[in-house]
């Protein structure tokens, strides 16, 4: 691979995909194009903004509403490299507007894949999908596991998949697919768990956990996912699916107690059991052996560590953090 390899992102505005750009940046051999459908936030959820002057550009523009500007602007670029973070990705408000999920994370991938399976200048298209395909994810699910997914999103992230397949089997398509577990880290969106339950002790609020927190995660740092999805951008086999996973999975009331711990509050008087989320899985622990047999990856970042980074990036950030909503904001 040459100096300078053009690289687009789509996606670029969402936790994983602006992490994913950061390392990018960092790397500095990438030329680096980013698509998403909202504008450019700053550096607070944004850490690639940090490295102003670097080799990126960016473009709004949304896989529903903009497809023939999105593909005009691929034609032009001709990148090797595509890497897609794009997706309605929330599990709860899924159930509420299904149809929206399957417009983004179904149809919009159809018409993009068809495209690209006539482009020559495409290496590797490298797709974010999820394990939540897979439905409850208890024992050893390894990459052939069956689709079975419980939520509208899960399904609508499984068709988009297997319309994918069907272009690899027909037309040797160059995708490398990408499941990877529970992301966390410094600059992820506020509603989620980890920075949640920070934000909610320091406000003296109490911690919801649906179901009593008794679900299993498998909670990795965002930085070590991003360095498997670039190996399998690199290096990554056309026609296979990688799982990005730690070496366990955890309770997510485990992880609220180590925030806690780390905080110097009491675990017991912090939360409340609540309902459990309409079609949560009771675990999501999945495989990894193929990454890291094929690209020598495994999670660099041990969960404490990222927690007292997340807890850090909250306290240094805490002025202009009280000026964010700290809910899902669900936008059509």
């Amino acid at each position: 691979m040459g100096s300078a390899a053009r690289v687009v992102v789509i996606g670029s505005n969402s936790f994983s995909g602006s992490d994913f750009i950061d390392l990018l940046l960092e790397d500095g051999r990438y030329e680096v194009t980013g698509i998403s459908r909202s504008p450019e936030k700053d550096a607070l959820f944004l850490p690639y903004r940090r490295r102003r002057g670097a080799n990126f550009t960016f473009h709004q523009l949304d896989l529903n509403r903009d497809m023939a500007r999105i593909l005009s602007l691929l034609e032009e670029i001709r990148p090797p490299y595509i890497v897609n973070f794009a997706a309605q990705s929330e599990v709860a408000p899924s159930w509420e507007h299904p149809e929206q999920w399957f417009r983004t994370n179904g149809v919009a991938i159809a018409e993009l894949g068809n495209f690209l399976r006539r482009c020559d200048w495409l290496d590797r298209y490298v797709h974010i999908s999820s394990p939540e395909v897979y439905g409850d994810c208890r024992g050893t699910v390894r990459e052939d596991a069956p689709l079975n997914p419980s939520t509208p999103y899960a399904a609508s992230k499984a068709a988009g998949d297997l319309m994918l397949f069907t272009l690899v089997k027909n037309f040797d398509f160059p995708l490398v697919m990408i499941r990877a577990t529970n992301v966390y880290g410094a600059h992820q969106q506020l509603f989620k768990i980890i920075p949640r339950a920070v934000i909610y002790l320091k406000l003296g609020r109490t911690i919801e956990l649906h179901g009593g927190g008794r679900a299993v995660k498998s909670y990795i740092h965002i930085r070590d996912v991003s360095r498997g999805e670039l190996a399998a951008m690199r290096q990554g086999r056309p026609g296979r699916i990688y799982h990005l996973s730690p070496d366990r999975g955890v309770a997510v009331r485990d992880v609220v107690r180590k925030i806690c711990e780390k905080m110097g509050s009491d675990f017991d008087a912090a939360v409340r059991t609540v309902g459990e989320r309409l079609g949560q899985d009771a675990a999501y622990v999945i495989d990894s052996t193929r990454a890291r047999t094929e690209f020598g990856w495994r999670p660099e970042i041990p969960l404490d560590q990222g927690l007292a980074d997340v807890i850090a990036w909250i306290e240094e950030n805490g002025e202009r953090i009280a000026e964010e909503s700290l809910e899902y904001e669900y936008v059509p």
